[in-house]
């Protein structure tokens, strides 16, 4: 399997190990990227708000050098960099903004006159907001502003909370 310098990979950790290996990658000045998000917790006894790795056992790693690779498979906690078909999965550098735009909003958009609701199956461009310019595919429609933001190089997705104005088609290609 290829390695390509200056490339993101997704390393496989272990259950419950993200923020520690990613707090080692760090340490050893490996560049890395872990997204959270914030989520309510509900015990018998109380709620509690927490932040939670938004991909579980993936922790994104920028290999710029072999000794990058090698070191971070050494960090306590880490299993495998993840594969498809006996290739390493490349995450692209727009996907990693994506991500972390995604990662960025916040708030809910109140929606103040009806739309038109979208088709499953349908790309949209997003025209307004952190996620503005990009391209989104509508996998289901239930009247709530959410939308599928798809990660194809690891065959990961996102829901968004995006109110219907904010999309628009893109033209049909003949």
């Amino acid at each position: 399997m290829n390695i390509k310098l200056g490339k993101w990979y997704v390393l496989y950790v272990r259950s419950r190990q993200e923020k520690k290996v990613y707090s080692l990658l760090m340490e050893n000045e490996i560049e890395s990227f872990l997204p959270m998000t914030e989520t309510i917790r509900t015990w018998s006894d109380r709620k509690k708000k927490i932040r939670a790795p938004l991909f579980k056992s993936y922790v994104f790693v920028k290999i710029k050098s072999a000794r990058d690779l090698h070191e971070s498979l050494a960090i306590d906690g880490a299993c495998s960099y993840i594969n498809f078909a006996n290739q390493y999965a490349v995450v692209q550098d727009h996907e990693i903004e994506m991500i972390k735009l995604v990662v960025g909003m916040s708030g809910d958009v109140k929606l103040t006159t009806p739309y038109e609701l979208p088709m499953v199956g349908e790309i949209k461009k997003i025209n307004r907001g952190p996620l503005e310019g990009r391209e989104c595919e509508i996998l289901n429609v239930n009247n709530q502003n959410k939308i599928i933001v798809r990660i194809r190089s690891i065959q990961q997705n996102i829901l968004a909370k995006v109110p219907i104005n904010y999309l628009y088609g893109l033209p049909e290609t003949a």
